[in-house]
């Protein structure tokens, strides 16, 4: 059978069965019971034209209803500029693929290494890698990290006030690794430190990771947990949403080893949960446990600035039982748009950012609180997101979304988690407010 799009002649194919010992494709798969094999064509469409193929996708997008986002949780429906989408697309910051040939692969290798330059910034940090898959792996390898620095010491103690996708991926690398994740209860929506430092007093620990602001939306004060875990031979990592940056205190001042998070909040949009991009940010001493790849500034024959992969602890380059890490792929097209938007809004954007959503999420707050039928959950501050519990939480929730609302995350049995963005507005707060 000839298909189209494959480059191999019959004369190609039948060199290569030559060289493997085979007669025929068929014997390649000989060892296959006959009851296995399909017989017949697959049970998929018939093959459309272009136009038809468009009409169908416009068939398929005419029952999807648009939503006013008020759902958090880890990703949030913040301002793109549009402009971002096309610097993305131009064929100077492309390659086919990794770029390990640097002369042909200047344009990858240049926004790559301004995208680690300004998420260390951004994070307080010294070095930054070339992004994770997202923020839940970001943190998985984060713990590795810990480990590996920490070498004899094999257990990790981490907040439950991380969300339950980021816990559930995380204690998916610490059971298949072997490490004894420990993940204390939170305390009134917050850290209990008190619960980390008797477990560090148990000893065994190589680090201690927390996020900031957490899975209920609070704004955590972790003075003292950078000096315990150090006192301890421990690492600190904090995990920051990454656009919250902009004007919290950043993991380089809270003490930090590592800093990790998702960086969706920086220019993405929510494209149905992905794909976004994981950050990991260290202090120097920590690079070479750090999982993925570093591009560093050089010159060239000509001495003419220019930028080249450098340390890769990546199993394609060294023994595979002394790697740090199986991750081997770059977001490659998403440090781009990161690096485009931080350009674009500059710290000034990103505190206007914040101080939007500030203020609109206490005003979205207190004005439900204020019709009664709400409860804060927890009496702490709060950024852009927050937690309330409220009598008919179900029946509420699909109310809105027949209006055309997403009105948040659904929590426990009464409580719904509330996220808003610079891009809400006064009207669509208070027609939220009008349904509850």
């Amino acid at each position: 059978m000839q298909h189209k799009y494959f480059p191999h002649t019959p004369e190609d194919i039948r060199q290569m069965l030559d060289v493997i010992g085979v007669k025929s494709l068929d014997d390649l798969y000989a060892e296959i019971p006959e009851e296995l094999k399909l017989k017949g064509d697959l049970q998929i469409p018939e093959a459309m034209s272009e136009i038809e193929v468009r009409r169908e996708i416009q068939r398929l997008a005419s029952d999807v209803k648009p939503l006013t986002c008020f759902a958090g949780a880890g990703a949030y429906d913040h301002y793109q500029p549009s402009v971002i989408p096309y610097i993305a697309a131009r064929s100077e910051f492309s390659t086919s693929y990794t770029p390990y040939q640097a002369e042909i692969s200047q344009g990858t290798l240049a926004y790559i290494f301004e995208y680690q330059t300004m998420m260390a910034e951004l994070t307080g940090m010294d070095i930054s890698n070339a992004s994770m898959y997202d923020g839940a792996t970001a943190t998985a390898e984060a713990m590795m990290m810990c480990v590996h620095s920490a070498r004899k010491k094999n257990a990790i103690v981490i907040s439950e006030t991380f969300t339950p996708e980021v816990l559930r991926v995380v204690k998916t690398y610490a059971k298949y690794h072997g490490i004894d994740l420990v993940v204390v209860p939170a305390k009134d929506g917050l850290t209990d430190k008190e619960a980390i430092e008797a477990r560090m007093q148990q000893g065994d620990v190589a680090g201690v990771i927390v996020a900031q602001p957490n899975r209920y939306g609070l704004i955590e004060d972790f003075a003292g947990l950078a000096d315990l875990c150090h006192q301890n031979k421990a690492l600190f990592v904090v995990n920051t949403i990454a656009s919250a940056l902009g004007v919290l205190k950043t993991p380089g001042e809270w003490g930090a080893d590592i800093a990790c998070g998702d960086a969706q909040s920086l220019g993405f949009p929510l494209q149905y949960g992905g794909p976004y991009c994981g950050y990991l940010c260290t202090k120097k001493e920590h690079v070479r446990k750090m999982p993925g790849r570093l591009v560093g500034a050089t010159v060239d024959t000509e001495g003419k600035r220019c930028f080249v992969l450098t340390m890769q602890a990546r199993e394609q380059h060294i023994r595979r039982e002394k790697a740090t890490s199986n991750i081997c792929t770059a977001q490659g097209v998403m440090c781009l748009y990161v690096a485009a938007y931080l350009s674009l809004m500059g710290s000034k954007g990103l505190k206007e950012v914040n101080a939007q959503s500030y203020a609109k999420a206490h005003y979205l707050c207190d004005a439900l609180v204020e019709t009664g039928k709400a409860k804060k959950v927890y009496d702490a501050p709060f950024l852009c997101e927050f937690l309330v519990s409220m009598d008919g939480r179900d029946a509420f929730y699909e109310k809105a979304i027949a209006a055309g609302i997403l009105p948040g995350v659904k929590v426990d049995d009464d409580k719904l988690l509330i996220a808003v963005t610079e891009k809400r507005t006064k009207e669509e707060m208070d027609k939220l407010v009008k349904l509850l």
